[in-house]
């Protein structure tokens, strides 16, 4: 029998091995297989009973379509609602990735506990048996009697389970171990992915089942499989942290139905993730007092402001090239401001080591907290501590200008809750706000050479 050679990846064809696919360029992905054709998968749809043909007008007016005001339903737990745009929309199909241990799988049976008391879920596993998620949700305290549990990894068993149960919530973990008996590839392939995935999206689109779809990464951190399953999905979730660390975050690539900027902060403990309602206070809550090095600062994950601590630690090193090390900042960025620093105000960093980390394992991805980041790295050179009360958030240019962030009057007011009396903005911001602020000092920075004189009071 002909055999032929398949990309995992893209499925790219050939009649020869190749070490690194023409198509894609991933490496070790070209897999023998039998060059028979494919059978056509035949999945049930629930609900598609009816057959539809061509010409009889099945489509229909858009002021006609009709739905209900009550499509969108919480979750119960409010962070992830938060990431989701106010809660699940039926019919939609949301993949959840992160890497292994982060604590998918937990916080999806936190989930079932909670819509558990008012719908039917059905929790389908195709990586643990029955036992070990008993097991599992005994040690989490879950309890709910409207949860199903099915071990299967046959899409066609599944949809039928669904047609027969017809939940309000189905939970796939995870898609990469389902398979379509019609199809010869293996669990896992690209095909078999894909096929899984657009099984469970036409479930979920004629039958109105919201369906919540694990996803493995790669070694890259990104989803596996296929590039097209983020496309065919409704809502793309990444569970991000430090598996060392207590706080989780997911953050929302995809969302059809809300905002892609929102975040989801919890917190790991022995019962499983609890959620953190107010992330600034908790990450604030251990700052060191009267330690160069240490500066607060404010950025904007979506509509909600978060106070990060960033702390920088400069050392002299007697090595020809000093090391640089990121955490929670782009590495690329810090150097950008190391070298801004050096330029504009002379500062010898070549010489010297240099670490900068961002406290409870949070990432920042904005440039407003450039300031704050190089009021640190000034203060662990010079030794000189940054009064407690002080915070700065704003970008910095290649010239060691200090340029405007959007959403000053939020950041603002965080800070003043928080009790910070001290905020250093960007000078241009200054007169932009739209209210003055009774109690607190905003002090305009016009560039790097007034961080040095902001520091020295």
């Amino acid at each position: 029998m002909k055999t032929v050679f398949v990309c995992e990846n893209c499925e790219y064809t050939s009649s020869k091995w190749a070490g690194r696919c023409p198509m894609c360029g991933e490496w070790n992905c070209m897999v023998e297989k039998n060059a028979e054709p494919e059978k056509k998968s035949k999945i049930k749809i629930p609900g598609t009973d009816t057959k539809k043909t061509i010409g009889q007008g099945n489509s229909q007016k858009l002021k006609d379509i009709k739905y209900s005001d009550r499509l969108r339903f919480s979750t119960g737990i409010g962070e992830f609602d938060r990431v989701l745009g106010g809660g699940i929309v039926e019919g939609s199909v949301v993949l959840l990735s992160g890497e292994p241990g982060i604590g998918k799988s937990t916080l999806l049976l936190q989930i079932c506990d909670s819509v558990g008391e008012s719908a039917g879920i059905l929790y389908v596993s195709g990586e643990e048996s029955a036992p070990q998620l008993k097991m599992r949700a005994e040690r989490l305290g879950i309890h709910t009697e409207n949860l199903s549990v099915l071990c299967e990894t046959n899409i066609n068993n599944i949809s039928a389970e669904i047609e027969i149960n017809s939940p309000k919530i189905v939970i796939i973990d995870s898609i990469q171990t389902m398979y379509d008996d019609n199809l010869s590839s293996m669990p896992g392939t690209v095909t078999q992915v894909k096929q899984s995935a657009m099984a469970m999206i036409n479930i979920a689109k004629y039958t109105g089942t919201a369906v919540i779809i694990v996803g493995h990464v790669n070694k890259d951190g990104a989803i596996a499989g296929p590039k097209v399953l983020e496309h065919m999905v409704d809502s793309v979730l990444y569970f991000e942290g430090n598996k060392q660390l207590l706080y989780r975050v997911i953050r929302t690539v995809k969302n059809r139905f809300g905002s892609t900027n929102e975040i989801g902060v919890f917190e790991m403990c022995d019962n499983g993730l609890a959620e953190v309602p107010n992330p600034s206070e908790t990450l604030l809550s251990q700052r060191p007092h009267d330690v160069s090095g240490s500066c607060a600062v404010c950025v904007m994950e979506g509509s909600r402001p978060i106070i990060a601590e960033i702390q920088a630690l400069v050392n002299p090193s007697p090595m020809p090239s000093p090391r640089r090390m990121s955490s929670g900042i782009d590495y690329n960025r810090s150097a950008l401001i190391l070298a801004v620093l050096e330029k504009r105000l002379g500062l010898k960093f070549s010489s010297t080591e240099v670490y900068l980390n961002v406290t409870g394992g949070l990432s920042l991805y904005e440039t407003a907290s450039d300031m704050a980041t190089a009021l640190s790295l000034i203060s662990s050179l010079k030794d000189i501590p940054i009064p407690e009360d002080l915070i700065a958030f704003g970008e910095i240019g290649l010239a060691g200008e200090c340029r405007t962030v959007a959403g000053m009057e939020l950041r603002i007011n965080e800070a003043i809750r928080l009790g910070f009396k001290t905020i250093a903005v960007p000078y241009h911001s200054i007169s932009k706000l739209k209210k003055s602020y009774s109690g607190t000092e905003i002090v305009g920075v016009k560039s790097v050479y007034d961080l040095l004189r902001l520091l020295k009071q």
